[in-house]
């Protein structure tokens, strides 16, 4: 299991501390929401704030743009300091010319897919992908409850990566918590990104230990 904190529930007037204390625990990865109000009912943060993130930390930095035009702003973030730029599928029109400008930039390219939007609709680029977000819940906010119907989702992406021979990541975003863990890395995940499971309470070592023990059980069974 590969966790991805969700950097949308941390505590944002102290990052810097939350983000040691993940590294502190083992974490190789961080999910940095990016949100324009736009293209989701929220609005998160830029380049600017990615750009300090950069400085703090060498951990991966895993950039999520939920936002209308993604092409618009590969360069800024990429420039700010992603290791992963991740765009959504409905969000872009234009979606092979834009995943292969990320890779130009000497980044990974991931693009994503909400709920509602079938597997088939990514297939065309399934291998020029580095990997395959799959949302379970509809993005905009934290906290919400996963879609059951997303494992029938990782499962057919799982399959399709398999008979294709592709090795493009699969992730999974939303509804993450350490009692759901185990059948969303059965059905095909590589990577959870959690938010609130990880930050809920500011207990950030327990809550993680939380994940590790729900999988480790699991394989044990």
């Amino acid at each position: 299991m590969k966790l991805s904190p969700s950097l949308l529930s941390a505590n944002f007037a102290n990052l810097e501390r939350d983000i040691k204390e993940l590294e502190n625990n083992g974490i190789e990865m961080l999910h940095v929401d990016v949100m324009d109000g736009h293209f989701v009912p929220n609005i998160t943060i830029g380049p600017v704030v990615l750009q300090s993130i950069r400085k703090i930390t060498d951990l991966e930095l895993d950039v999520h743009l939920m936002i209308s035009n993604p092409g618009q702003y590969i360069k800024a973030f990429a420039d700010a300091g992603a290791d992963i730029l991740t765009i959504h599928s409905e969000a872009d029109i234009h979606l092979h010319r834009t995943l292969s400008m990320i890779k130009e930039m000497g980044i990974k390219a991931g693009v994503s897919i909400n709920p509602s939007t079938p597997l088939f609709m990514v297939e065309e680029i399934a291998e020029i992908i580095d990997l395959l977000l799959i949302m379970s819940v509809n993005p905009g906010f934290g906290g919400q409850s996963f879609i059951e119907k997303s494992l029938e989702k990782i499962y057919k992406a799982d399959q399709m990566r398999k008979n294709r021979k592709l090795d493009f990541l699969i992730e999974v975003d939303g509804g993450i918590k350490p009692s759901n863990s185990s059948k969303v890395l059965n059905a095909g995940a590589d990577i959870l990104v959690a938010g609130s499971a990880i930050f809920k309470g500011r207990n950030i070592c327990e809550n993680i230990n939380l994940f590790n023990d729900f999988v480790k059980m699991d394989s044990k069974q």
